[in-house]
């Protein structure tokens, strides 16, 4: 026998119904797993032509028409930029924020029935100082990267970067 072995024992045996007593306040509280519906989701991203989601278990999926126009002017560039435009948005953070059993944000960008990019975002991949950055480089990306191309490039290897991304080689192979 291992000494101290019946004491260690004795002192569970009076551990556990004092245990038992505890009130229940003193419990922790269950990890709050909420996610959004398609349609809250939707209230976070404002774009042009609307934007269509869905909620499969804790992700949630973006969906947004892009403008044929912007592929025929800028390419694979353009195909590749759309998600991240969305992506890394104010909307994006609020969506994580609210919603703690939120697990990931995936946008899918399409020219009709074409998927031409999709990028999925973790929860927690970004740190505050992370997020705060992504939000300049896409917000700088967004105001001036029709005449500042390079704008536009930075926010690509930024998400490429930081995300689960697929590009589709019939708009990005030009």
């Amino acid at each position: 026998m291992r000494h101290g072995g019946p004491v260690k024992l004795a002192a569970a045996a009076l551990l556990l119904p004092a245990a038992l007593l505890l009130p229940a306040g003193c419990l922790p509280e269950p990890a709050d797993l909420t996610v959004p519906s398609a349609q809250d989701v939707e209230t976070y991203y404002e774009y042009g032509s609307g934007v269509e989601a869905e909620v499969v278990g804790n992700v949630a999926t973006v969906h947004v028409q892009q403008d044929p126009w912007q592929l025929r002017r800028g390419g694979a560039l353009w195909a590749k930029v759309g998600p991240y435009v969305f992506l890394f948005s104010d909307g994006t953070r609020q969506l994580f924020e609210d919603y703690p059993g939120l697990a990931g944000v995936r946008f899918v960008t399409h020219v009709g029935e074409a998927e031409v990019a999709s990028a999925l975002l973790a929860r927690g991949e970004l740190t505050d100082v992370l997020w705060r950055r992504s939000l300049n480089i896409a917000g700088r990306a967004r105001r001036d990267g029709t005449g500042q191309v390079t704008l536009l490039e930075d926010l690509v290897r930024w998400g490429e970067a930081r995300t689960e991304f697929e590009y589709n080689p019939r708009f990005t192979n030009r």
